[in-house]
């Protein structure tokens, strides 16, 4: 019987794979000394991000259940 492939769970909780397959990320910088940003930064970094179609592979290699 073939053995289960395990998932890196530092790159499942970094990470989250959509239902159309596009790998998504939070922006970084969010945790604090957040009064000091522009606005524009600060409504950038309330939205996720899409990962670079070269990374992609890697993390779904990463993410075998997702």
């Amino acid at each position: 019987m073939p053995k289960k492939i395990k998932t890196k769970q530092a790159v499942a909780k970094r990470f989250v794979i959509t239902k159309n397959r596009k790998v998504m990320k939070r922006k970084g910088g969010q945790d604090h000394f957040n009064s000091r940003d522009t606005g524009s930064t600060t409504r950038g970094k309330r939205r996720d991000s899409q990962i670079a179609k070269s990374d992609r592979k890697n993390i779904r290699r990463l993410m075998p259940y997702n």
